[in-house]
């Protein structure tokens, strides 16, 4: 059993050197992760995404073909110069190796769609347009997918409210459903402290 897990980990290393001489220009770190199945490859910049995905999908010795997803976070309150990170996550079912792309983004920095290569990412590429703003180029169908069409902001950045900036609801009188903004204030709110739990009734 040792000397399976030290061929695993020889073969892991080998494969390593193999991305970074051939992807050299558009890596700019690469990490293992404690699974010792999973890698992490932190792009120079975005440009370089599609070229490095293409590479890992259609060479012989990577063969990753199945793209499980593709997501975004919000680095608002970290210092750093970016403020978005979108990865991808790819799979070899042939190596049984996972990879994570990671892209830094600046706020209104594009990025282009690769729907192209694998045609599930049109789905993951509208989701973080709709929940994260950040646009992608070239894209067949960019529209939301989760909030409505009139929906001003994007929820899934930090500094979006957690109540939002509108309510959605009912008009009896109008028949339809209306858009109002919300109104915070609780000066027409009753609080009662008192639990009704704890009420005790005189029997005797």
């Amino acid at each position: 059993m040792i000397e399976l897990n030290m061929k695993n980990q020889i073969k892991l290393i080998e494969y390593l050197v193999y991305l970074n001489q051939n992807l050299i220009k558009y890596i700019k770190k690469i990490e293992i992760l404690k699974s010792k199945k999973s890698i992490n490859l932190i792009l120079k910049d975005a440009k370089f995404l599609e070229p490095t995905i293409f590479f890992l999908k259609k060479h012989s010795k990577n063969q990753f073909e199945l793209l499980s997803d593709i997501f975004s976070i919000d680095l608002l309150s970290n210092t750093n110069f970016y403020r978005f990170q979108v990865f991808y996550a790819l799979l070899s079912l042939r190596f049984n190796i996972r990879i994570n792309i990671i892209i830094n983004l600046h706020e209104y920095q594009k990025i282009n769609s690769i729907f192209y290569i694998y045609k599930n990412a049109s789905w993951f590429e509208r989701e973080i347009w709709d929940m994260f703003g950040i646009f992608f180029s070239n894209h067949n169908d960019l529209r939301r997918i989760l909030s409505d069409y009139g929906f001003e902001g994007f929820p899934l950045r930090k500094d979006f409210p957690l109540s939002g900036y509108f309510e959605v609801r009912y008009d009896d009188k109008r028949k339809r459903i209306v858009y109002e903004v919300i109104e915070t204030s609780q000066e027409f709110r009753l609080f009662e402290f008192k639990s009704p739990w704890e009420t005790s009734l005189n029997i005797y």
